[in-house]
């Protein structure tokens, strides 16, 4: 009898491809950057004042390494045991290595490590970021954490450029200004008025009378029993002020987003990565 073969192909199944979904943030927070004149102007306030407090991070020099031969070591010993006294004198000369006032220094956080802790325990009166950093997610979540805590904070351009070499760091990406500062309590008072309010949907800026009602509110927690207490048929105190605050202007602000859902699929090209042999060899 004749043999039936069967095909390979079609007795594999197709390989199911694993797709992860999450729930996406329907909010696009951003920075809204200062240009322009009230760019210089802040710029220039901050260069003038840094150079008038001489903060300035002195690092240790750096010792250069290099491989010797023992007939070289030797010249290099004969050298120095020559030069001594003058290296001595060239050593006391020297600054010692940190910040040249840690007094000033306390009352500043640069860096965006920094800047978070203090942001997070709410220390900071201003908060400035440089639009130079990169990705944007090292710095959009300064954003709703300055919102919450009712400081000001504001994105400028050739922040770090300016600033970096005054204080003789690298970059400066975030810089803050702590309550307590004396030495920039004016250049402070001069920068928050050029800052744009930041917007963040999911946070309600309280006005004078909602405090007041609060406050009304508290008191009304502290009194007796007996003062608070109500003929029977009507609402309870805490359920009257929970529907007047429902029914304040701020809430009727907040507009509720649907989510997305957004699917990430793992290696959409199918792109294949070649063995580490292979890896190797195309480094070489």
């Amino acid at each position: 009898m004749p043999v039936i073969q069967r095909g390979t192909a079609s007795l594999r199944k197709a390989k199911k491809i694993n797709v992860k979904i999450s729930l996406d943030d329907p909010y696009v927070i951003q920075w809204k950057a200062i240009e322009g004149d009230d760019m210089h102007f802040i710029l220039q306030t901050l260069e003038e004042r840094i150079k008038h407090t001489g903060l300035k991070k002195i690092e240790a020099p750096r010792k250069k390494r290099r491989s010797a031969t023992k007939k070289q070591m030797a010249r290099e010993g004969d050298i120095a045991s020559s030069e001594l006294p003058k290296e001595k004198e060239t050593e006391g000369s020297r600054p010692e290595p940190g910040w040249s006032d840690l007094n000033i220094r306390r009352q500043l956080a640069i860096g965006i490590n920094e800047v978070t802790k203090a942001l997070e325990k709410n220390e900071l009166i201003l908060m400035l970021v440089c639009k130079s950093a990169k990705p944007d997610m090292i710095t959009s979540h300064l954003i709703p954490l300055s919102a919450s805590r009712a400081t000001p904070a504001g994105q400028v351009p050739r922040l770090s450029e300016t600033i970096a070499p005054l204080l003789g760091l690298s970059s400066v990406l975030a810089l803050g200004f702590k309550r307590q500062s004396d030495k920039f309590t004016e250049v402070v008072e001069a920068i928050i008025p050029k800052i744009p309010a930041l917007e963040v949907p999911w946070i309600i800026q309280y006005g004078a009378e909602q405090s007041v009602a609060d406050a009304h509110s508290d008191s009304s927690e502290t009194q007796d029993p007996e003062q608070l207490a109500e003929p029977p048929g009507e609402e309870p105190a805490s359920q009257k002020r929970k529907r007047a605050e429902s029914n304040q202007p701020g809430f009727s602000n907040v507009v509720l987003q649907p989510l997305k859902i957004k699917k990430l699929l793992p290696n959409p090209n199918k792109i294949k990565k070649p063995p580490r042999k292979k890896r190797k060899a195309l480094s070489m």
